[in-house]
């Protein structure tokens, strides 16, 4: 229902954006939005077509790690802490692997392999759903923790701010890592008070605890290493876990005896189907940012916003980066180029320029996610997914700011 909502305004809005635009004489406004609606369904069905071999090779292997038992012995490895998170979840439900699974691979930003294997979790928590079209509580919590976007080495930010002309591509890593860090321990706290989850309790309060030493190791080592080195070593360190979990999944078939060229083909053609069923959703969603986008509403919105902060006599420097943490929950892509632009306005050591990367990299892109998993399993009704999902976002741009004033301001 919040979906509906979203995406009617997007489209009332340009609307009326457009007419205004229109009265004032620009005759250029209808066209840009007519021609946003047939490039974003393009760059839907793109993505969708895209998504259709990583879909089929992740869903292939899980097939066979699911026939081989070993997402059942990570399963009741994670039921421990999982169950606390996931209370509608049986304990030892194969959905605790599937779930694991993905954030390991969002933490390590292998967003390839990320999106199949969170697309197979959505499935196995919809088996548990007595209400197909509704979102589940569990489905909620997994969703919220992929939209705050954790990820350990944000190797393609650092990539862009070198190709930008960075003196020091690497000197965003810190806050990157302090800031979705953050959003991630707010989406745990937010979901959880929506769903009256106790977090006072050993497991969880063990998983913040292990996160944070977590990320002061990662910290450490990236004061330790060089741009080069750095990336080098998050790459292969990256690409050797995710070849190893393949080989591994593999070989647990073959423990079992399981065919495993059946098993693959068998959930290779899930993964095809799932592809092709998540094309609609993305289209909806795309277009409707893409018009968005088209009529000026994100102009306008922005300028709405300086004015505000410079009536509060607060620093308004970081309005200029803005369009970056609004378009990120929109659109991925979106947000990477408004990154890239606003480097190459202002440069790419600029405060701007590392204030847009810090919020590329501090959270996820909400609505995306939604679409996608939710369209993925046929779920309608989303609950307070998108606000919970939203609030985690808000938490990860404050975050942003606020290290990005401590570090460059």
């Amino acid at each position: 229902m919040v979906l509906n909502y979203i995406w009617i305004t997007f489209f009332l809005v340009a609307f009326v954006m457009a007419l205004g635009q229109l009265a004032m004489g620009n005759t250029e406004v209808f066209p840009a939005i007519m021609d946003s609606t047939f490039a974003s369904a393009k760059t839907a069905f793109e993505i969708s077509l895209g998504l259709t071999g990583t879909l089929s090779l992740w869903m292939g292997i899980m097939k066979i790690g699911e026939r081989g038992g070993l997402v059942a012995a990570i399963s009741r490895l994670l039921s421990p802490l999982f169950t606390r998170l996931f209370p509608e979840i049986p304990a030892g439900h194969p959905a605790f692997g599937h779930i694991f699974m993905n954030l390991s691979a969002n933490m390590l930003g292998l967003d390839n392999a990320a999106t199949p294997l969170g697309l197979k979790a959505m499935e196995g928590l919809q088996e548990l759903n007595p209400r197909k079209e509704r979102a589940t509580n569990a489905m909620i919590m997994f969703l919220v923790l992929n939209t705050s976007g954790l990820t350990l080495v944000p190797v393609s930010i650092l990539v862009y701010r070198a190709q930008m002309g960075a003196a020091q591509p690497t000197d965003v890593f810190i806050p990157i890592l302090l800031a979705t860090t953050i959003a991630t321990m707010a989406a745990i706290v937010i979901t959880s008070l929506y769903q009256r989850i106790n977090l006072m309790n050993r497991y969880i309060m063990g998983l913040m605890g292990g996160l944070c030493i977590l990320v002061s190791a990662v910290v450490w080592l990236g004061t330790q290493l060089s741009r080069d080195a750095l990336g080098q070593v998050s790459t292969t360190v990256a690409n050797v876990l995710l070849f190893s979990i393949i080989t591994l999944f593999i070989l647990a078939g073959m423990r079992k005896r399981v065919n495993v060229y059946e098993a693959f083909i068998e959930g290779a053609k899930d993964g095809f189907q799932t592809a092709v069923r998540i094309i609609p959703y993305l289209v909806a969603i795309l277009v409707a940012i893409g018009v968005f986008r088209a009529s000026g509403a994100m102009d306008m919105l922005m300028g709405v916003v300086r004015n505000a902060v410079a009536l509060t006599g607060l620093d308004a420097q970081f309005v200029d980066a803005l369009p970056t943490a609004l378009m990120k929950p929109l659109s991925g892509s979106g947000a990477r180029g408004m990154m890239v632009d606003a480097m190459n306005t202002y440069g790419a050591d600029s405060f701007v320029g590392r204030l847009a990367c810090i919020f590329q990299g501090a959270t996820d892109t909400t609505f995306y996610i939604l679409a996608v998993y939710f369209g993925s399993v046929g779920v309608r009704q989303t609950r307070h997914a998108v606000v919970a999902g939203l609030l985690t976002d808000l938490v990860g741009v404050v975050a942003a700011i606020a290290i990005a004033y401590f570090f460059y301001g």
